[in-house]
């Protein structure tokens, strides 16, 4: 009564493979679609986010972090003050000084760059709240940020 059945040997096996197979599957789909860079439109343009430095200036959409955020540790190791004229970018180097300037007012702040981010869609740069406040700043904004040393 006990004896295993030899019909459903295969079928528990086969099951097996095809699982596997379908999460190696869906590891390769991740792989590859993490590598393909997303084109902005039909123009060819990449989005802002991705834009290159170019003599040391870039163009894009910018953001800013505070209470949330306060006192938590940065990138730097130090941790994030929000009333500190700093700032989180992706590529630029920790401690790396830039001028921000809002396109919509032609306000300037510099900062210091101690953070990684911002981790949100089309956005170059993400400010703390003092700098923020100086280029008074509604929500998102575009600017224009230029490295300094």
């Amino acid at each position: 009564m006990n004896e295993p059945d030899e019909n459903r040997r295969p079928a528990r096996w086969l099951h097996r493979r095809i699982a596997s197979f379908s999460r190696l599957m869906a590891l390769s789909m991740l792989v590859f679609t993490v590598g393909v860079p997303i084109e902005a439109d039909a123009g060819g343009k990449r989005p802002t986010a991705t834009a290159k430095m170019r003599n040391g200036k870039q163009v894009g959409k910018a953001s800013w972090y505070g209470p949330r955020f306060h006192g938590k540790k940065t990138a730097s190791g130090k941790r994030f003050n929000q009333h500190a004229l700093t700032a989180a970018h992706r590529r630029l180097p920790l401690g790396t000084r830039v001028k921000v300037t809002n396109l919509k007012n032609g306000k300037t702040v510099q900062v210091k760059i101690n953070d990684r981010g911002p981790y949100h869609g089309g956005r170059i740069i993400d400010l703390s709240r003092a700098a923020a406040e100086r280029l008074s700043m509604d929500g998102v904004t575009r600017v224009s940020i230029e490295v300094l040393n």
